[in-house]
């Protein structure tokens, strides 16, 4: 007997297409979602006739607002991965920007960076004591060293630097700085003393479509940058190699997602959590050495700004991934790097938004996700009605734009979040599950 198949309908174009780029390599995969953000931004940059959106200058900036946030979230998930919520970042960046400037100051920028690791470590440390060995509530312990960062600094700053010539809330400036690298022929570097041509300069001014914003991203990122940014960034990859490529990368893991099935394995998981935390210090005080010792000369109270909060999101928003730690970060580092550079520049933040949430949206709806899909549309509606009728936002208004930006897109992200599944709950050495 012949069985007659009902014919398959045709494959359609989208289908087709999204088919082929899932079967890309994941290195394709990337560079093709950043052609497709620099294409978006190539074009809002056209309609709304704002050459500064995606110059070199926004992008070098955006870099280096960047940085403390990368360390900021790759803190929080080294934290989560090993199972303890990490609410105390802010303090240790408190700490690490302290440690660092006193450091920069007696002896140079790079024992000022060791001085700031070590002195968010020690609040790493402090943590994992409390929430590891007296059970203490993540949240509780994290908010206690957040409070006593702040006045232990403040205290510090007034038997040391007070008599120093600085005073409770600034320290003495630094007398040297960080080197940066420049890229010969590419954006213009000294090649043995001498100044070669900037090649992406020379396409940058022509503000041709989408070649001139690839150029000005290049020139953005190779000219003048910090050693400090480069070791930052590599910090990313190299999390990413340890946590998931490693032995102790895996234990580490298990005791964010089974810990108890991990000691029955014979693996040590508080002293996994007590190696982990001090990790997490380590990179939230790197974040804060780089705010006093790299983006500013010296100490200045506050001068954290919430941003270890804000790296939780990041940590969020990036699904508990180092790559999406440094999405988010630069998401909210370009953000703020626009209102720095020219408030004017805000308003054409409402197209870039209006262009990526209805890609959001228009993804969701066709994956059925309809409450994210008609929430990114109505987003993306509204952003872009702001665009054509808001023409200068004051200048008060516009230093909650990159908060703003980023609960919307935590809002609309379109991916699962799943946090480690033993995050922040309590556990005790021998008892059973």
């Amino acid at each position: 007997m012949i069985e007659t198949l009902a014919p398959q309908a045709p494959e359609g174009f989208v289908d087709h297409w999204t088919s082929r780029i899932r079967n890309l390599p994941k290195s394709q995969r990337v560079m093709l979602a950043i052609l497709a953000g620099l294409t978006g931004m190539a074009i809002a940059r056209e309609l709304a006739n704002a050459n500064d959106l995606t110059s070199s200058g926004t992008v070098a900036a955006t870099l280096r607002l960047s940085a403390p946030l990368i360390c900021a979230g790759l803190a929080a998930l080294w934290a989560e991965r090993v199972g303890i919520v990490n609410i105390g970042i802010e303090g240790m960046m408190i700490l690490g920007t302290w440690f660092g400037a006193f450091g920069a100051w007696k002896y140079g920028p790079w024992i000022g960076l060791l001085l700031g690791i070590l002195g968010g470590m020690v609040g790493g440390l402090v943590h994992a004591l409390a929430t590891v060995r007296f059970n203490v509530d993540h949240v509780i312990s994290g908010v206690a060293i957040n409070i006593l960062a702040a006045g232990a600094t403040r205290f510090l700053s007034d038997q040391v630097f007070t008599p120093a010539g600085g005073s409770v809330s600034q320290s003495p400036p630094q007398q040297s700085a960080i080197q940066s690298i420049d890229l010969p022929f590419i954006t213009g570097g000294r090649l043995f003393g001498w100044r070669s041509p900037d090649l992406t300069g020379w396409f940058e001014r022509r503000h041709w479509f989408l070649i001139s914003d690839i150029a000005s991203v290049i020139r953005g990122v190779g000219r003048e940058v910090s050693f400090a940014t480069l070791i930052v960034l590599a910090l990313v990859p190299l999390s990413a190699w340890i946590l998931w490529r490693t032995r102790f990368g895996l234990r580490l893991r298990s005791s964010g997602e089974a810990p108890f099935a991990a000691s029955s394995l014979g693996v040590n998981i508080p002293r996994l959590r007590y190696q982990g935390m001090a990790v997490s210090g380590a990179l939230a005080g790197l974040g804060g050495a780089f705010l006093s010792v790299v983006a500013s000369n010296g100490y200045r109270e506050g001068q954290t700004g919430g941003q270890g909060f804000i790296g939780l999101a990041t940590t969020i928003f990036g699904n508990w991934r180092p790559t999406g730690v440094l999405s988010g970060a630069i998401l909210f580092g370009f953000a703020t790097a626009l209102r720095l550079r020219d408030v004017k520049n805000v308003p054409a933040l409402f197209l870039v938004m209006a262009i990526a949430l209805a890609v959001v949206g228009l993804l969701a709806l066709r994956k059925r996700h309809i409450v994210v899909g008609v929430v990114a549309i109505v987003c993306a509606i509204l952003a872009a009605v702001g665009f054509a009728t808001i023409n200068e936002i004051p200048q008060s208004l516009t230093f909650i734009t990159p908060h703003v930006i980023t609960l919307i897109v935590l809002a609309t992200a379109t991916q699962r979040l799943r946090p480690p599944a033993f995050a922040g709950r309590p556990y005790r050495e021998g008892e059973s599950h």
